[in-house]
């Protein structure tokens, strides 16, 4: 089969600084599968890489941070989370303060974004203070989960064998109850506010060529020409996934699709009809127009994605158009939207300010000037981050509509997407 649209450019052998690594073991472990079965779809590959129960990627704990392989929002600042936090204030108040709600969010990394709303919760106690609120975090690394459990909560939580859905709970620092779970499923039915940063971006991907025979799916296979080397190949007829996850009036040439994605945007839409609440979602991605946007991070650097698989974050663009199209119709979405206009819509300028005018020294200032540049900057995190949200469809009709038509307003603006009013 002819090799697929990218080709391996920084395929080298290993240097001698580096020792058989992991990424060895997976190499290993995927040589094997491949020589037993043939080539794997591209998100079976990067299933193993990310989340392989041994030596994943995620699984081991990912590298978060300055010292890791990337950086988060939450990470450069601690206003990127007090926004997010202010807008779920936001929408619970338009919303008419419902008694509870619960807030999950799906891949918390270290915990930090939500250490930052739970601040904000903590801040506006007094304006929360007849809501039962709770933290549910959906995370499948133990490691990970470890990391935000000593952020959070600062001292030991329980592993919960007696209820099954949840595989740990504590309570935060501030007294809020935390509750972990493998899956969104186990997250128990009620009104919840659902977070996804960067996360859908890490969910594989299924990657396709428009050939003169149709759709052809791009697999991972071993390089026949050096046996220890991974290579994309196109598949010779067209596969289920060919069939199922092209739609019909498809115009690009090279497509990558997520059904992983379709699936947890399905959950959300429908425990958002049926129990209220909303989702933000903020990824980089676009609206149906890109083509090839599978890459590998490792130390800040792009990293060739099929060399020392499981050493590296792999990666991909949200495509925005097919969450949209998956929520059916059951909730009424907004966005995508840049970060920086959804950011500047949330206040971002007069935050800065204040904290500009309560830091005493001038590298505190500094660092507060550096961070709002990379959050804003359209060269940086400004343009290429998007923020996209999921509402009950009854959250944008005006309450006047009913006695006024004429009224000029359609709904009460949603924080973010409008300016943010905060009655």
């Amino acid at each position: 089969a002819p090799t697929a649209a990218r080709p391996s450019s920084s395929a080298g052998g290993q240097t001698k600084s580096e020792k058989p690594s992991r990424g060895t073991a997976m190499l290993q472990h995927l040589l094997l599968k491949l020589r037993a079965t043939g080539p794997v779809t591209v998100a079976e590959y990067m299933r193993e890489a990310l989340t392989n129960p041994g030596q994943g990627y995620y699984t081991r704990g990912g590298g978060i941070g300055e010292s890791g392989d990337f950086v988060t929002s939450p990470e450069i600042s601690q206003i990127f989370g007090e926004l997010i936090g202010i807008w779920y204030i936001s929408e619970w108040i338009a919303m008419g303060k419902p008694k509870a709600f619960q807030l999950v969010e799906l891949g918390p990394g270290r915990g930090t974004l939500t250490g930052d709303i739970l601040r904000v919760f903590n801040q506006l106690a007094s304006v929360l203070s007849k809501c039962d609120v709770s933290i549910h975090l959906v995370e499948v690394s133990p490691k990970l989960s470890e990391t935000q459990a000593l952020l959070l909560t600062g001292r030991k939580v329980q592993s919960n064998p007696e209820d099954n859905s949840a595989y740990m709970k504590g309570v935060s620092k501030t007294g809020i109850p935390i509750f972990w779970y493998r899956d969104i499923q186990d997250v128990p039915a009620g009104y919840s506010f659902y977070l996804a940063h960067e996360f859908f971006d890490a969910l594989p991907i299924h990657k396709f060529q428009r050939t003169e025979k149709g759709w052809r799916e791009v697999l991972v296979d071993i390089d026949p020409e050096v046996p220890d080397q991974l290579r994309f190949v196109l598949s010779p007829s067209s596969t289920p996934a060919t069939e199922n996850f092209i739609q019909p009036e498809e115009t690009r040439d090279h497509v990558e699709v997520c059904p992983e994605a379709g699936v947890i945007i399905q959950r959300l839409a429908c425990r958002i009809e049926k129990d209220g609440g909303a989702a933000l979602i903020a990824d980089y991605g676009h609206n149906g127009t890109k083509t090839d946007t599978f890459r590998g991070f490792q130390n800040h650097k792009p990293h060739d994605v099929l060399r020392a698989p499981g050493t590296a974050d792999l990666t991909a663009d949200v495509d925005f158009s097919y969450l949209q199209k998956m929520t059916q119709g059951r909730t009424a979405t907004l966005g995508p939207i840049k970060q920086r206009e959804f950011l500047k819509n949330m206040g971002i300028d007069l935050r800065l300010q204040v904290l500009l005018q309560n830091s005493r020294d001038t590298a505190t200032r500094e660092q507060l000037l550096h961070s709002y540049d990379m959050l804003m900057n359209p060269k940086k995190m400004g343009d290429c981050f998007n923020f996209f949200a999921l509402l009950p469809h009854h959250r944008l009709l005006h309450p006047d509509k009913k006695h006024n038509p004429e009224s000029k307003s359609p709904f009460s603006p949603v924080a973010g997407f409008g300016e943010l009013l905060l009655k």
